[in-house]
């Protein structure tokens, strides 16, 4: 039951591993789940990682500087998604596309 899940992923994010497949991609309820415990993620459907919704994660009230680690390779190149993800977690520059890790601005906004 997708109430059921939501209640349980906004007291204990992890507790996605152990939702119904169907609900690891819904939004609502990965949001929930990254929300409490951004290390959530993990359990997330990968298909949200290439989706537009997920590299806009910010407006979403989505962020957490280490999803950058799951994020499809145009968001880890993306100068904007980076600075931010840095700028919230320096340990997000680790998986960041290389050209970023060049990129001087980026690497201070890290430290």
């Amino acid at each position: 039951d997708r109430d059921v899940v939501l209640a349980a992923v906004s007291q204990d994010g992890l507790a996605l591993q152990f939702a119904d497949e169907s609900l690891k991609s819904d939004r609502d309820v990965v949001l929930a789940a990254v929300s409490q415990d951004s290390s959530a993620l993990w359990a997330a459907d990968s298909s949200l990682y290439a989706t537009r919704w997920f590299g806009d994660w910010r407006r979403e009230g989505f962020y957490r500087g280490c999803v950058l680690e799951y994020a499809d390779a145009r968001y880890r190149s993306d100068r904007d998604v980076v600075m931010a993800a840095v700028a919230e977690d320096a340990r997000a520059l680790h998986y960041a596309d290389e050209s970023m890790k060049r990129d001087r601005d980026v690497v201070l906004a890290a430290v």
